[in-house]
Formats: structure tokens, sequence, C-alpha cells
């Protein structure tokens, strides 16, 4: 009876998460046409500086609707207000999951107004994260030829996932859907084991993807750091590890793993010893600079709403578009090494075929998932009925992109003298600290990540508090609580297991397994179940699907 009291409108200050809390890139205009909202002015955002007022006849007629919407369900259409007795559109406003009221101008057909490529784009920078980093590496264990067959079989495997998730809400006959999300769906076919398990492997995807940011993070400010204060202080420093020579120099911090790299160097030219050991104690990539992130991101943590980070998504797209650059340079600089040694392994090359590909399939799970938010992000679409086409596009970009990267630095990287094994987890790793590129690729991803951790702790505290309290925000304790528990993991990580790919690979195959490979086809089967058109060949695909998912969370424990 839960639904019986949702309302179809929400109240002035209420939950910020009830419309569709995973699309951080948030249209104001979605929502135009199915929630009339009245709101205080100074809580109201506009294009100009004008303050911005609804009429009290709009107020009045707010309050109505609102007090209608609870005498019924919301499967139930009689009592919902017709379109000739809502406010004009000049008096319409729409509550922003990020905190604030805007006003909407227009609607079209009550879907957003972003075209096919608007919404391509969005699907592709959303996607994009720090799985790109990891992709080289991830290939050098599966081998390049399998590699690159992992990436493409991967790619279409949990796009026709993704597919079978957008097309959920459709296959649920005589109730209105239009404003669920993927959690909605699987709680109607599972019941309250549905909504709590999607929760669950939802929170190990934020607060996996939270704990990868935390090492990546420490390990860019720790470069950044040692760049700046050598070059402030003309202090010419050589990091105890193998490497190329030259001036595109590559290094193999693997080789030196038994006494730990990221400290250890030699100081050849000017500057102070003394101050330099000092320097080396307090800025220790795993002992210290961890806990140095702390003072400036756990006040950032309990903000009741990040709106203002928001504003920064362009910067992944940045920092995407300049890696590429930056692999395009480095590959025209150092040429191409390659070998094939189909299944043989000698001192510089690794066979095309390894059998530590899963670990590969547990990045590629992580870094083709979009399946908890692709529903909200498509309802953006002007033009629904290319949903699937645009869907279809977008994973065609990123699965590009992924394999642009991975091929161009695993193909590039000078073998000999280093051996293919040198390539690290985080391929920026293999670039010095003084590598100007490189370095200013840190800069971008740091600032980047350090505007985007806020957004992934406020989508974990509203899932999480909601749940528990039924407020995203229900007292600075409470916050202050979880987000010390999710800045510890990181600082955990960070200081005693700063393996991005391990990391990656398992939140990947765990929220994954429930995702992608799990509900889809768990949902598809029982809805061809219930009408009857349930097939043989149908029923023994998905099931596969289903095993496939399971043996590749199950292999990143093996391997």
């Amino acid at each position: 009876m839960e639904e019986d009291t949702k309302p179809i409108l929400v109240p002035v200050g209420g939950d910020e998460s009830n419309y569709g809390i995973m699309n951080i890139q948030f249209n104001p205009e979605d929502y135009k046409c199915k929630r009339p909202f009245h709101v205080e002015p100074t809580n109201i955002v506009s294009e100009n500086d004008d303050m911005q007022r609804v009429t009290d006849e709009a107020s009045a007629m707010n309050k109505r609707i609102h007090y209608y919407s609870r005498l019924t369900s919301p499967a139930d259409r009689a009592l919902i207000a017709p379109d000739h007795v809502l406010p004009a559109p000049d008096e319409i406003y729409v509550y922003s999951p990020l905190g604030t009221a805007f006003k909407v101008d227009s609607c079209t057909d009550g879907y957003g107004k972003n075209s096919s490529l608007v919404t391509i784009f969005m699907i592709w920078n959303t996607m994009m994260g720090t799985s790109i980093l990891s992709i080289p590496w991830g290939i050098k264990q599966a081998g390049f030829t399998s590699g690159i067959i992992l990436i493409l079989l991967m790619g279409i495997l949990t796009l026709y996932c993704c597919y079978r998730v957008v097309k959920s809400r459709q296959m649920i006959p005589l109730t209105d859907t239009s404003n669920w999300e993927f959690p909605d769906v699987c709680k109607h076919y599972f019941g309250s084991f549905g909504q709590w398990s999607s929760l669950l492997f939802s929170m190990v995807s934020l607060v996996g993807a939270m704990v990868v940011y935390w090492v990546l993070m420490s390990n860019f400010l720790f470069n950044t750091g040692k760049f700046i204060y050598n070059y402030a202080h003309d202090i010419n420093v050589t990091d105890i590890v193998p490497g190329t020579n030259g001036s595109n120099k590559v290094i193999c911090p693997s080789a030196a793993s038994d006494h730990p790299p990221q400290n250890r160097s030699v100081m050849f030219s000017s500057g102070n010893r003394t101050g330099f050991e000092l320097f080396e104690e307090w800025w220790d990539k795993s002992q210290t600079v961890p806990f140095y992130l702390i003072a400036v991101l756990l006040p950032l943590l309990n903000l009741k709403s990040p709106s203002f980070f928001a504003k920064f998504n362009v910067l992944g797209t940045v920092s995407v578009v300049y890696l590429v650059f930056l692999v395009t340079v480095k590959a025209v600089h150092l040429g191409i090494h390659l070998e094939f040694n189909w299944f043989t392994e000698n001192e510089f090359f690794v066979p095309e075929f390894r059998i530590l590909f899963p670990q590969l399939t547990g990045v590629l799970t992580l870094a083709f998932f979009i399946h908890n938010c692709v529903i909200t992000l498509l309802q953006n679409n002007r033009n629904q009925e290319n949903n699937v086409r645009d869907l279809s596009i977008a994973y065609f970009l990123v699965g590009l992109t992924y394999l642009y990267v991975g091929v161009i630095i695993f193909a590039s990287f000078p073998s000999p003298p280093l051996s293919k094994e040198c390539i690290e987890q985080n391929f920026l790793d293999n670039f010095p600290s003084d590598d100007i590129m490189s370095f200013v690729a840190r800069i971008f991803l740091l600032f980047q990540m350090m505007t985007v951790y806020p957004l992934l702790g406020y989508l974990a505290r509203v899932q999480l508090l909601r749940q528990f309290f039924g407020n995203p925000y229900p007292s600075l304790f409470h916050v202050l609580i979880l987000n010390l528990a999710i800045v510890g993991a990181g600082v955990a990580m960070a200081r005693f297991y700063p393996n991005i790919g391990g990391i990656i690979r398992y939140s990947g195959a765990t929220c994954g397994l429930a995702f992608v490979f799990v509900y889809p086809s768990l949902i598809y089967m029982i809805s061809l179940h219930r009408a009857g058109q349930l097939t043989w060949p149908a029923l023994i695909i998905h099931i596969f699907i289903i095993l496939l998912g399971l043996a590749n969370l199950i292999a990143q424990f093996l391997l």
C-alpha cells in the first residue's frame, strides 16, 4: 500500500531524489508536462536577474492537485489533473534533483528537447570514466588479439542488455510506467527483494567508483605536487625505476615493486638535500597524500546540494579528449612495437591469448555500465522513436574510444627495451612525474574528479539515507557518519591496496551481475512468460547471459 500514498507532486523543500537522481546533467524541461510545481520566489532560478513569481491561482491549483493525488494510486489515472486545469506554461516550475527550482519555458510532447546528437553525446560523456585508464592494462592481461575481441563482444553484449533495460517499462501492461526508473521495474517484478537488491548493487557501483576516484586523486595529487616542488626548487630528480632514455621517457614502476618507487628518487643537481628529504617524507603517495584529501573533500561531501559542482561536468569531456590527444602524440614519438606470439610468452611480449582475460571483462563491465540511469538519459531525447538508434551509436563511440586508447598505448609501448608486462593499471603511471603532457593530464583529471566526487557522494547519500530515513539529509550527524565511512574506505584502499584495476573489475563485475546480466534477462523472460510468448531459444539465450555474468564475477576472485 506504500504506492497509494505517493503524490504526483513533491512539496516545497521535500525529497530531492524523486526525479532521476542518476542524471546529474538535469534538464529542467523534462518534467514540465508531468509535475506542475509552486515554489517560493527565493528558491527560483531563472535566466535573468528579475524575481520570478507564480500567481495565487497557480499556487491554489498546485495544492488542489497535490490533495487529489493522494486519493488514488499512481496507476489509477482517474484523478490525475487534465491539461486544461494546469497552470499556464509561464507559471510552471520544476524542482531539480540537485536542490533548486527552474522555470520552464516550453515543452515538446512531454519529453525533453535534446536532439539525437546531444543525447548521444550525453550517454558517451556519462559512460566514459576512470575505466579508460585501465583499458591498456586489461588488453595486456588478456592478450592483444583477445583483448580487441573482448572489447567488441562486451560492447555488443552490454548494449543488448541496456536495450532490454530501456524496453523493460514497455512490457508492463495496464500500468503507467512513464515516470519509472529501472529500480522501479525491479520492484514491480521482484517486490521488496528487487528494491533492496537494486539499492545494494547501485551502492556497490557508487562506492566502488568513489574508492577508485580517491586512489586516483591521491596518485594525481602526489605526482602534481612532486612536479611543482621539483620545478620550483630547480631540482633534477630521476626515479629509481627502469625506463627508456630520451625526451619521451617511459618507465616501468612494477619492475621496482619490491621497493615501492613512489618516493624513491635520486637528486642530481641544485637544491637543499635536507629540505628535499623532508618533502619526500611528508609528501608520500600512500602514507600522507590520501589523508590530505580529507581536508578538501569531506566538507564538500556534507553540503546539502552539490548543484555547483554539476556545472563542471564538461571537464570530463575535456579530460577524455585530452587523453586521446596525449595517446596520439606519444604513439607518434614512440612508434609501434608489436610482435605476435599466439600462445607463448617471451621477455618483451605477451601472448595474443591469455588465461587472465576475465580481468579485462571485469573492467569492461564497469566501462560499459550505464544501465541504472539510461532510462533517465533517454527521457531527455526529443524523438523517443530514435532511442535505440541513439543508444547504439553512443555505445559504438564509447567502444571506439576504448579501442583507440587501449590499442594505441599497448602497440606503442616501447618493447624492447621494456616488457609489455610493464603497462600499469593506470597507464599515466608509465610516464614520469616530470613529463609535461602527463602533468597536464593529471591536473585535468584531478580537478574533474574533485568536482565529480561530491556528486557521487550525493547520489550515494540520497539512495541510502532516503531508504532508511525517508530523507536524503536527516541530520548533519547521519550524513557525516556515512561520508566518513566512504572516505575511510577510499583512504584505506589508497593506503594499503592502490590497485585501481582490481577495484574497477571487482565493483564492475559485482554491480554488473545485477544491472547488466541478471535483472534485464530475468525481467524479459518473466514478461514473455506472462504474455505466453516465451520460446526455448529466448530462454536458453538469456539464461546463458546470466551464467556469463555469474562466471565473470567468480573469475575476478580466482585470478
